[in-house]
């Protein structure tokens, strides 16, 4: 019964870490030229906020271990609901700046908790429908923004909406705390993880330079860095692809980074049943066989249906991988370690798509957008290449 309210919970927290997550985009058109700077420094408040990101994931192990998971995710959840709240009385660019720091730092350390606490306790198809309920914050962020703009609100409105219900979360999150205190003995008496057949209550401490010695540790480091550089550049130049490569009209092509998102929604959804049949690791390859194929559909000179497609078919691939990749953490580390390389993976994984998108713009403008099947399809084998070679160092030190 505790777990179950637990979950719950934690759907709803995963629902709120997407709402912020799309917000800037959405509402920068209409930010940018009452703050009178220029559309690029979109970029500059995004940075700041992967930045907060990064350096919570790496400290989330400790929080978590001196606080608890429902503590850390309470204080998370308050900063980001104060972050927005902050976003919502800003008209200066430095103001966006400096709640971008806290939006950044909250959102980091509950990513790294939840992630965790769902891969210990919880069988494979939760961690799938978790980021699918992540995926449904970030389609509602912009349907939020949309509405209030299209009303004649200003952008400040829309921030403010979703301030209110993370605040409202917060509440929530506070009361429940009780909960997951009581989560604790349930942990040690029946784990509800297939994969672990026992789960250790205390995270055992280990430093950075320690984890990365564990066998397969720098390999999971990369394969979550390749994961979120594909998925982050695809999301953010398919658009740009589609109108230079294609030729198509902005308002068709915008359609396409959409439909790039509802495949990794619809596939999470979908994944959370195919892990009733098939192991993470199975799970994997075929998300890997569904990007290969989509890589070369767009790859091939048959015009704009099969790139569409080949795009919808990529976002469907990445659907289960990330997930569970995160799933597998206890079973590739031990239980005792997930915690402490879970934040690092969430770190890795924050880095590749914060700075991979901007290294491909860059490229482009100088090679061509034509350059992203190629570019993305280059990170992918590195992507395979790394999974393959922390599974069989995982399975030489069982």
């Amino acid at each position: 019964m505790v777990l179950t309210i637990l979950l719950i919970i934690i759907y709803l927290a995963f629902i709120s870490l997407g709402l912020p997550d799309s917000l800037l985009g959405s509402a920068w058109p209409s930010m940018y030229p009452n703050m009178g700077v220029p559309i690029s420094y979109a970029g500059i408040v995004s940075m700041i906020i992967a930045g907060g990101t990064i350096v919570s994931s790496l400290f989330s192990d400790k929080l978590i271990r001196k606080l608890g998971t429902g503590l850390v995710t309470s204080i998370s959840v308050l900063m980001t609901a104060g972050a927005l709240l902050g976003f919502s009385v800003s008209n200066e660019f430095y103001e966006l700046c400096l709640f971008a720091i806290p939006l950044g730092l909250g959102a980091g350390s509950v990513d790294a908790a939840l992630n965790n606490f769902v891969a210990l306790n919880y069988k494979a198809k939760h961690m799938s429908w978790l980021h699918c309920f992540w995926g449904v914050g970030a389609m509602t962020g912009p349907i939020i923004m949309s509405y209030c703009l299209e009303r004649g609100a200003i952008f400040q409105l829309g921030y403010r909406i979703v301030a209110i219900i993370q605040f409202i979360l917060v509440v929530i999150l506070i009361v429940t705390l009780p909960f997951w205190k009581k989560s604790g003995s349930i942990k040690n008496n029946k784990p509800d993880n297939e994969n672990c057949s026992e789960i250790e209550l205390e995270h055992k401490i280990i430093s950075k330079k320690e984890l990365l010695k564990l066998p397969g540790a720098k390999h999971a480091l990369l394969a979550f860095f390749c994961y979120c550089s594909i998925e982050a550049t695809t999301g953010l130049w398919g658009s740009s692809f589609a109108v230079m490569a294609h030729g198509i009209k902005a308002e068709t092509a915008a359609k396409w980074a959409s439909l790039f998102y509802f495949g990794i929604t619809f596939g999470r959804f979908l994944s959370g049943f195919i892990t009733l049949k098939l192991n993470n690791r199975q799970i994997i390859h075929l998300g890997e066989i569904l990007i290969a194929a989509g890589i070369i559909m767009i790859m091939l000179p048959f015009g704009q249906v099969t790139s569409l497609i080949g795009f919808v078919m990529i976002g469907i691939g990445c659907a289960p991988i990330y997930p569970s990749l995160l799933h597998e953490t206890p079973v590739n580390f031990g239980a005792e370690y997930s915690q402490s390389i879970m934040g690092v993976q969430m770190a890795c994984a924050y880095v590749g798509s914060t700075f991979m998108p901007p290294l491909f713009g860059i490229l482009a403008s100088y090679v061509g957008y034509s350059l992203m099947p190629f570019y993305i399809g280059g990170i992918f084998l590195l992507m395979y290449i790394m999974i393959e070679t922390l599974n069989k160092r995982v399975d030489a030190n069982q």
